[in-house]
């Protein structure tokens, strides 16, 4: 049985390597953000909007403890996820949690090109989107760095770099369980 969670700011990369490492190794992939757009049949900015980011932030805490039951799973978490509530401590205690870290430099690039399924950055011009990233990672960094792995994820322009990178991650979890 396994459960793997990818954390990591917005824009790091963790539907692109969750998505082509769930393929490879067999797991069922779930992006938390769209598991739960489904659940409420809403987007992201909807429930942020209907429901404040408290009331979203609830309910994220939820579907997570649902999707965590599930066995043989590679979940790919919201930015946010992991800094609220106990979700951080939540993961750690129910798999393997992995913190994509990209340069400030890669997330902003990211991010700018497309902010639309971004509820907190939707609306900034490029200083005040650069602002606010520096700002909040500088706030969630601490929570990432709690997960039990860590990537490089400046690395996930095309098909061979993320494919360099899902070796690299089998190979850190293989490492990592057989020290467990």
């Amino acid at each position: 049985m396994k459960r793997i969670f990818l954390v990591g700011y917005s824009g790091a990369g963790k539907t692109t390597l969750g998505r082509a490492f769930a393929r490879q190794y067999g797991l069922s992939f779930i992006d938390l953000d769209w598991y739960i757009e489904q659940r409420f049949h809403k987007t992201i900015a909807q429930l942020f909007n209907d429901r404040g980011e408290a009331g979203f932030r609830e309910a994220e805490k939820r579907m997570l403890h649902e999707v965590a039951e599930f066995e043989d799973v590679l979940v790919s978490c919201g930015g946010g996820t992991p800094c609220f509530s106990d979700n951080m401590d939540y993961m750690n205690s129910m798999g393997i949690t992995v913190f994509l870290d990209s340069s400030f430099d890669t997330l902003f690039r990211r991010i700018k090109l497309d902010r639309s399924g971004r509820p907190l950055l939707q609306g900034m011009d490029d200083a005040g989107l650069a602002e606010a990233i520096k700002e909040s990672l500088g706030q969630r960094r601490p929570v990432y760095e709690k997960a039990k792995l860590k990537i490089d994820s400046d690395y996930l322009e095309n098909k061979k770099q993320i494919s360099d990178c899902v070796l690299k991650l089998e190979n850190m979890i293989l490492n990592y369980t057989i020290k467990q």
